[in-house]
């Protein structure tokens, strides 16, 4: 300990050491997925937090580890932003600087048993505070979430269905704070063992009181991902490869066929023959087709991103734009004090249009799905609304092709898996390039994931669900519980700043008196 306090006493040190704890949760995540270390990752930045001497050194250390955290959650966007990135994650480490206060409040030298058992309830509702200000569509959107890593424990899964992946990244930072105090606080190891036994006994409860889905039908649904095309004319050679691949599910009977983000380079208005050649794919499949029109729109300004619903006799009617875009990949936020991005990085060149609203649509056979598009499946109440709104299926279409040799398209195909976890309904994730997934409605995978490498047209047999989950009646209720708990720390802290100046404690004898009779002045 001696050694380690001596490394931590250089301010270089420390906060390096800091951001390397901060960036050791990125593990947990696909494509490493070792989904265990969620549960002690944050460990060494707690403890580094800890053994800050002061309170603005322990706002610097949760700055740091912040910055670490998001770096390497989203180190696979460097070759996009170069070094924007950096000053991303510098900009938004920002928000577990109060965290990292916390952390030294709450457990800092010898903490009392009290302080120890109010930390492992406060930590993590900071924790949640920072996940809802990040996971503004302005600042990014959610991605990384910590709960987002247990997306392939079926325990997890079955608590997701009742609090979101809020309700996970929760209990993973309460198991965190608790094997920390475990290790370093001798007098709050008491309520630490009581908060771990707690956890296992909430997920036993849920495991066994949260309602299941009831599958009551089955459908056919297609993914065709047609792999890398590039180079010149990609959007007319990518379309003939997925006209190709989709020939071959003639006679499969399928009951949708789905196509990937920006799998239609052209807006079908303006190109009538790619129309007809859509139409004739569904006469020849017997299913509607769900394309994404990545184009200028011929009926009004700008360019969308549309999920384009397809039918035997063209597109039917059924649209949807849209409506959370990715920050500079597909608009530059204050573009005029931001758009110099473009010159350092593949940033957009030119804004894309927001949709109003969402969509679910009729394909057929009396099916009703929702579509999302990118990264849009990783908003927990996209798809809330949508099965609140009365989709059978989720549907992502998403194109990862700029990220192919990173842990992008895992990352990304592992979201599907809460979002059907959370609302009791299938999900199909489809890309141009992989990873392609299917998950239950309980969350589980269907079926094989078609890889970066693959280039193929593969059917799924998905069951149907139609229940409600507590997480669709009820919504995003561990947030306003965790900021229920910040704001009764802060009446606390209140209180307790307050109440000095009101007096202080009585002296314990009365005042001396010099000769002239008025009191003495105390030593100061």
């Amino acid at each position: 300990m001696r050694t380690i306090n001596h490394w931590l006493a250089s301010p270089w040190r420390r906060s390096a050491t800091a951001a390397l704890a901060g960036a050791l949760p990125v593990l947990a995540f696909p494509a490493p997925s070792l989904w265990w270390l969620a549960y002690v990752a944050l460990v060494p930045w707690i403890l580094v937090a800890r053994s800050a001497p002061t309170a603005r050194r322990a706002a610097y250390d949760g700055w740091c580890g912040g910055f670490g955290f998001l770096l390497a959650v989203h180190h696979w966007l460097l070759p996009s932003l170069h070094v924007f990135i950096f000053l991303i994650a510098a900009l938004l480490g920002l928000l577990w600087a109060p965290w990292g206060v916390l952390v030294r409040r709450l457990l800092g030298g010898e903490p009392s048993a009290g302080r120890g058992a109010a930390a492992l309830l406060v930590l993590p509702s900071a924790w949640l505070a920072v996940e809802l200000v990040r996971s503004w569509q302005g600042l990014g959107g959610p991605w990384g979430m910590l709960g987002a890593s247990q997306w392939q424990v079926a325990p997890a899964l079955r608590l997701a269905s009742v609090g979101g992946v809020w309700l996970l990244s929760f209990l993973v930072v309460a198991v965190n704070v608790a094997m920390a105090v475990l290790f370093a606080v001798r007098a709050a190891r008491l309520p630490a063992l009581v908060s771990l036994l707690a956890t296992a006994a909430t997920a036993s409860a849920a495991w066994v009181w949260a309602p299941r889905p009831d599958v009551d039908g089955r459908v056919r649904i297609a993914v065709v991902q047609p792999g890398v095309v590039a180079g010149q004319d990609s959007g007319d050679r990518r379309f003939d490869r997925e006209e190709r691949l989709t020939r071959r599910l003639a006679g499969r009977g399928v009951d949708l066929v789905v196509w990937g983000e920006s799998s239609v380079g052209f807006d079908l208005d303006d190109r009538p023959d790619l129309a007809r050649r859509l139409a004739a794919l569904s006469r020849a499949t017997g299913a509607d087709l769900l394309v994404n029109v990545d184009a200028r729109r011929a009926d009004r300004p700008g360019i969308y991103k549309s999920s384009v619903l397809v039918g035997p006799h063209g597109p039917t009617g059924d649209r949807y734009d849209k409506m959370r875009l990715v920050p500079f990949g597909e608009y530059i936020p204050a573009r005029s004090l931001f758009g110099w991005a473009t010159s350092v990085g593949r940033a957009a060149g030119e804004d894309r249009q927001r949709g109003t609203g969402q969509t679910v649509m009729n394909v057929g056979h009396g099916l009703r799905v929702g579509p999302l598009i990118c990264f849009e499946t990783a908003f927990p109440d996209m798809s809330r609304h949508l099965a609140e709104d009365g989709a059978d299926v989720l549907l992502g279409q998403s194109s990862t092709s700029s990220f192919q040799r990173s842990w992008a398209p895992e990352q990304h195909a592992s979201l599907a898996a809460l979002r059907a976890a959370e609302t009791g309904r299938p999900m199909v994730h489809a890309t141009l390039t992989g990873v392609s997934a299917v998950y239950g409605p309980d969350g589980r995978r269907l079926g094989p994931w078609l890889g970066t490498g693959a280039s193929t047209a593969r059917v799924y047999d998905v069951p149907l669900a139609h229940g409600v989950t507590p997480y669709v009646r009820h919504g995003d209720w561990p947030v306003p519980g965790a900021l229920l708990v910040l704001a009764v720390l802060g009446a606390a802290e209140g209180v307790r700043a307050v109440r000095p100046r009101r007096g202080g404690r009585a002296p314990l004898a009365p005042p001396a008196r010099t000769v002239h009779g008025s009191p003495a002045r105390p030593w100061r």
